[in-house]
Formats: C-alpha cells, sequence, structure tokens
C-alpha cells in the first residue's frame, strides 16, 4: 500500500498523521456524529447503518475492528463486543461531500440484532412490509434477550 492509498486492507492504520488526515475529511452532524453504511466485502451486500463519531472512526481505523457510536447508550460500540458478531474493516471510504462514511467489512457471524444477517430484511411484498430473509442466528442466544422485529 502506497503513501497516498487511503484504503485499510484488512490491517489497522498504524501511523496517526494518515488517521488524522482520515478523520480531518470527514463532515461530523451537529452532534458529531456521521452515518457509517456496513457493506459485506466481496458480495456488496448492505449489512446495516449505524452512527460514528471521531472516536469510533479513530479506533476503527488504529485497529481494524469496526466500532460504531451508540446514540442510546451515548457510548462506544465495538461491534460484536457483546454478539460475537464482529466486523473487521477492510477499507474506509469517505463519499464525495465528506458527510458519509461505507465500511467494507469481513463480517464474523449476523449483522443484525434480529439474527438475520442484514439489517436490511423487511420490503414490499404484496402491498405489506414483508421479512424477505430469515434469522441465521438466534437473538437470545448472542444477547440474552429477545430483540424485535
Amino acid at each position: 500500500m502506497s503513501s497516498t492509498d487511503t484504503a485499510v486492507s484488512g490491517h489497522a492504520i498504524t501511523d496517526p498523521a494518515t488517521r488524522s488526515r482520515f478523520l480531518e475529511a470527514v463532515r461530523f452532524d451537529s452532534r458529531g456524529l456521521v452515518p457509517v453504511i456496513a457493506q459485506a466485502d466481496g458480495t456488496g451486500e448492505v449489512l446495516m447503518m449505524a452512527w460514528a463519531n471521531a472516536e469510533a472512526l479513530e479506533e476503527t481505523l488504529a485497529t481494524g475492528r469496526v466500532v460504531y457510536f451508540s446514540r442510546s447508550r451515548n457510548a462506544l460500540w465495538r461491534k460484536g463486543e457483546t454478539s460475537g458478531q464482529v466486523q473487521y474493516l477492510v477499507d474506509l471510504r469517505l463519499d464525495c461531500d465528506g458527510d458519509t462514511v461505507l465500511a467494507l467489512v469481513r463480517q464474523e457471524g449476523v449483522a443484525c440484532h434480529t439474527g438475520r444477517r442484514s439489517c436490511f430484511f423487511r420490503a414490499l411484498r404484496d402491498e405489506a412490509l414483508t421479512p424477505i430473509s430469515a434469522p441465521e442466528a438466534d437473538p437470545e442466544a448472542l444477547y440474552g434477550h429477545k430483540h424485535g422485529h
């Protein structure tokens, strides 16, 4: 990887100046957050959308494990810390406006708290919002309690 290559290829970015350049380009909202879309490397499947603050993006780049910001807990959310369903960073990309991040990830297990591979499992079918994929894991086994949806 050249010094001008901003892609993360399965490894942490060890150079703090390189991580800083990425963070400086991000346009965070008034709450200090930016939306992050997680996409499965190789298949292109959109797995989930979550929020990140600068600290979450910094840790993601520094460690190679995807970290988000949980608005409900008002704390960092290290994907997989309670469920074991970890996301490993392959590439971190910033859109043209700097206000949305795309994380290409290697997903271990399922991405959705409902036990499905993707959070985008509901679609209009026969004039109704219908699940189009079944859970692959039991949410109770992953989290110790049931999740809705």
